[in-house]
């Protein structure tokens, strides 16, 4: 007998109040993390990244640093490399282990108020508290501040990444909207959620991974400088008009035209003979694919590079994932993108590809081949 497959809703809501984008249903956080298939190690622009940040993090704000959500720890291994004593916090047991087998001293829990209390008596206050790509998949976010006030030495900073609202309305990124990115942040609301608890964005500087992001600094509100960056950001979102539900209307709008081009696009080439594939099978793939009806009569499969995806199917269209070896043996003449957010590393990784003739499909912010 076939298991039932699990379905959630992903419906958005906007706060006219205060601004925050997001989901009106919250997946339980044991469900989706207490094992977790991506791998922070497995993208080479996100070591990069990382180790940049690391080298910044010992420069900047030496001493104890914490990171929740520590994933694979390939962070604490740049940090570590830089001479900081660092802890990671990771939930998915799988992961966790692999960063402990490694010498990467790693809690497998949810960061909380306990845990961080437990920390702090154990190890002392920390110097910085990292979060990246983490804050956005927590539901309650002033229990989040709370956890990071209870760790955080007196001077300390709290230090985030999170996709940037700006970016995933004006580039279209609608597949980056899934059940474990439970708000959607600009400057606005953020910084009405740390003034609640006495703490105050200093910095931010505008990334451009996962599509765009920010990385966002915060302290006790205490004197100290703050950075213009913030005003241009703020400045940046009024013009954008991110506190108009009009704004969210006209972006649906987009949403469903790219849906039928992209639909279009695959259906022409599928008529022409040519053969199309997927490339990579991350979360936001899964979005774009049932969104847009794409199951195995347009992509007989999808690769990925990941280990513990290969032999399994993306959820609900139950396209089969295999290793990238297959779609390098059978060059096929199409390969959809759906982790577009690394077009240009996998670009440089298929580059034998691209010589014989191959092409791929970039999905957003609208459908493109290259």
């Amino acid at each position: 007998m076939t298991k039932a497959e699990p379905r959630y809703p992903l419906n958005v809501g906007f706060c006219q109040e205060c601004g925050l984008v997001q989901l009106m249903d919250v997946v339980p956080k044991e469900e989706m993390f207490s094992e977790y298939l991506y791998y922070s190690s497995a993208s080479r622009s996100i070591s990069k990244h990382f180790a940049e940040q690391a080298k910044e993090v010992a420069e900047r704000f030496p001493g104890f640093v914490v990171e929740i959500g520590s994933n694979d720890g390939t962070l604490l291994r740049a940090l570590k490399q830089n001479d900081v004593i660092a802890v990671g916090v990771e939930p998915a047991k799988n992961i966790a282990k692999l960063a402990n087998d490694v010498g990467l001293q790693t809690i497998n829990d949810f960061f909380s108020k306990d845990l961080a209390r437990r920390i702090a008596d154990e190890s002392g206050h920390a110097s910085a508290i990292i979060a990246n790509n983490v804050v956005a998949h927590i539901d309650n976010s002033h229990e989040l501040v709370e956890s990071v006030e209870t760790l955080l030495a007196p001077d300390g900073v709290f230090i985030f990444e999170v996709p940037y609202l700006v970016d995933l309305v004006s580039k279209l990124e609608y597949d980056t909207i899934y059940h474990e990115h439970l708000s959607y942040f600009a400057m606005r609301p953020l910084m009405e959620l740390f003034e609640m608890h006495d703490m105050k964005i200093f910095d931010v500087k505008r990334l451009g991974v996962h599509g765009g992001s920010i990385r966002v600094y915060v302290r006790r509100n205490n004197s100290g400088s703050v950075s213009g960056q913030i005003a241009e950001l703020l400045m940046l979102e009024r013009r954008l008009k991110l506190d108009s539900p009009e704004t969210y209307s006209k972006f649906t709008a987009r949403i469903e035209t790219n849906k039928i081009f992209l639909q279009t696009l695959l259906k022409l080439l599928k008529d022409l003979g040519k053969r199309t594939v997927g490339y990579a099978a991350p979360a936001k793939g899964n979005v774009l694919l049932n969104y847009c009806d794409i199951d195995t009569n347009i992509l007989p499969y999808t690769v990925d590079t990941t280990p513990a995806k290969q032999g399994l199917y993306t959820p609900g269209t139950h396209i089969p994932i295999y290793p990238p070896q297959k779609f390098r043996d059978e060059q096929p003449d199409y390969a959809l993108m759906l982790a577009w957010n690394y077009e240009q590393e996998i670009l440089a990784q298929e580059h034998a590809y691209h010589q014989k003739g191959g092409k791929f499909i970039i999905p957003i912010p609208y459908p493109r081949i290259v």
